[in-house]
């Protein structure tokens, strides 16, 4: 390609400092070193994690720095040593990785990637130390290893999926974060069994998904808990039967549930990321054969206390990262379930702007409006 072995000169929008409006000017983007890929970026979308490294109040700040990690595109060009993947493959970047050499590649059991697992810290590439990014000589920073908000990025080939080209991008490029963290928590972790009641805290797109992957496994009831009632209606169109407000019961929420189902759900997801809810969603689930999924991150200090008897009486507490899914082998798997109309990705989303408007998403997510804002980039 003509492009090969060249800086390539595009549009970014850039975060020059802590929750200030994006700057979208064209930046400098490097050729991709060994063992990376140059995308072309054509559609991504806006996720909560992106909001809260943009506000910068729970970690340490790093600016100038092009955030995104939810998108979908096509390889322009590869760095040295890629043999997978070629320029013009479809493919979904995401935020963690399979080398498929280390320990947890070659293990049925893990998906979470010695080299390439999720870094937040991480501000430059792997290989040398370097940023691919920069604006009349200053580095840009990388996030998530993805950095999706700009017409091209470059990143780890192990961290991008190739998928069939049949699939439209604008619609599963939802699937390299947000659907599959809660999707597969549901199927690839706690599994119920059809017929089943689960219990999803927190109706977020990320409990929604979880909400979806109950509807798909075909339990009978999925009952959403969540602080916000105006959520429920929503909630509906993803398969929740019943809803709990905890904040309308003097009851703790576990007893209103046990009350509920005859002793407690069969399967609880976590999907908030408050301690409160997790013991909730552990205590909420019926002895003998309950499971209880943690899927949202607590704040880095938090902890949490309960009675072990809740273990002794056979209840299991688990937690899972991205939804169990190692991104290389199973997001293609993914994508063809979606071709087969066995996953619906339209109602995730919610809103669409262009590229040049990149602010306005952050403004509905700050809102609370909506799931998922599509950002198309050729606009």
């Amino acid at each position: 390609m003509a492009t090969a072995g060249k800086v390539i000169k595009c549009r970014a929008a850039v975060a020059w400092e802590a929750g200030k409006p994006l700057v979208v000017q064209e930046v400098e983007v490097a050729p991709p070193q060994a063992m990376e890929v140059r995308l072309k970026i054509l559609y991504t979308s806006l996720c909560h994690t992106d909001v809260y490294f943009w506000e910068a109040k729970g970690q340490t700040p790093v600016f100038p720095r092009i955030l995104g990690h939810e998108a979908a595109g096509i390889v322009e060009s590869v760095g040295e040593g890629v043999t997978e993947l070629a320029p013009g493959d479809h493919v979904l970047p995401v935020f963690t990785g399979e080398c498929k050499e280390c320990a947890h590649c070659k293990s049925e059991e893990s998906n979470m990637c010695e080299l390439l697992r999720i870094n937040p810290d991480r501000k430059v590439m792997i290989g040398d130390g370097q940023a691919r990014f920069s604006v009349n000589g200053q580095p840009i920073y990388h996030f998530l290893g993805t950095s999706t908000f700009s017409e091209y990025t470059v990143v780890h080939s192990g961290c991008v999926a190739k998928i069939n080209p049949e699939a439209p991008l604008d619609k599963v490029c939802v699937l390299s974060c947000g659907f599959c963290t809660g999707f597969g928590a549901t199927v690839n972790v706690a599994k119920p069994k059809k017929g089943s009641t689960v219990a999803i805290f927190g109706l977020g797109a990320v409990g929604l998904s979880a909400a979806e992957g109950a509807r798909v496994a075909g339990a009978s009831r999925i009952i959403g808990v969540d602080l916000n009632s105006n959520r429920f209606e929503t909630a509906k169109k993803f398969g929740c039967t019943e809803f709990v407000n905890p904040l309308e019961h003097t009851k703790p929420v576990q007893e209103v549930l046990a009350e509920m189902t005859n002793g407690g759900v069969d399967r609880a997801v976590e999907c908030t990321g408050n301690i409160n809810a997790m013991i909730q969603a552990l205590e909420s689930v019926h002895d003998g054969w309950g499971v209880a999924v943690l899927v949202g991150v607590p704040h880095k200090d938090a902890e949490f206390k309960t009675h072990p008897i809740h273990f002794l009486n056979e209840k299991t507490l688990k937690g899972t990262f991205y939804g169990h899914y190692k991104p290389r082998t199973d997001l293609p798997v993914v994508v063809e379930q979606y071709l087969k109309g066995e996953l619906e990705l339209e109602k995730f989303i919610t809103h669409s702007v262009s590229f040049s408007e990149i602010n306005k998403a952050f403004d509905l997510m700050l809102a609370g409006e909506g799931l998922r804002c599509i950002i198309r980039m050729d606009e």
